[in-house]
């Protein structure tokens, strides 16, 4: 079982055949001091964000410990997620459907949304969705839309609205797609 020790707000696996095995295997995290990995041939220990350490815990992929040696419960990541994160249930139920359907799915913060998604890997090809989680309570106003699809459109990407609904166990993804007359 690959470990990893809690330092802060995120996980780090210092073990680097670990590194190299977790990070080809999904992508997950990002190898120390290694702006744009090619590949797993790095020396380096792997940075793994809360939401990832969280969703690789629950798939029984990793082990959780406190620098001290303890280990980190599953229940214990959720509540400190939860505390790190704005909404971190919502996020984290469209995370793990993005996951369990095969993308790659990494922190968005760069472009301002929740998280950008990959249909191969970073390195692979270029992150072609951001992806901004909405509860289907939450207002967007039209300056919203125009804001996150000047954005999406100049990072040549397609903005997508992800609508967690818990009760069915599903997320309703809306797209947009911008053009020029």
């Amino acid at each position: 079982m690959i470990s990893g020790r809690l330092v802060e707000n995120r996980i780090v696996v210092w073990d680097v055949t670990h590194s190299r095995k977790l990070f080809g295997s999904g992508y997950y995290g990002k190898p120390l001091g290694i702006p744009k990995p090619k590949g797993t041939e790095f020396d380096a220990p792997l940075v793994l964000d809360l939401i990832e350490g969280c969703y690789l815990v629950e798939k029984n992929k990793l082990e959780v410990f406190h620098i001290d040696g303890k280990p980190v419960p599953f229940a214990k990541i959720k509540k400190i997620c939860k505390e790190e994160y704005v909404d971190f249930d919502a996020k984290y139920f469209v995370y793990h459907d993005l996951r369990d359907k095969g993308y790659i799915v990494t922190p968005g913060i760069k472009f301002g949304c929740d998280f950008a998604v990959y249909e191969q890997g970073p390195g692979i090809d270029h992150a072609p969705y951001l992806v901004q989680v909405f509860r289907a309570t939450d207002e967007l106003a039209a300056t919203g839309i125009v804001l996150a699809g000047r954005l999406a459109t100049t990072v040549k990407k397609q903005f997508i609205l992800a609508i967690p609904k818990v009760k069915q166990k599903k997320v309703d993804f809306v797209g947009f797609d911008w053009w020029r007359a």
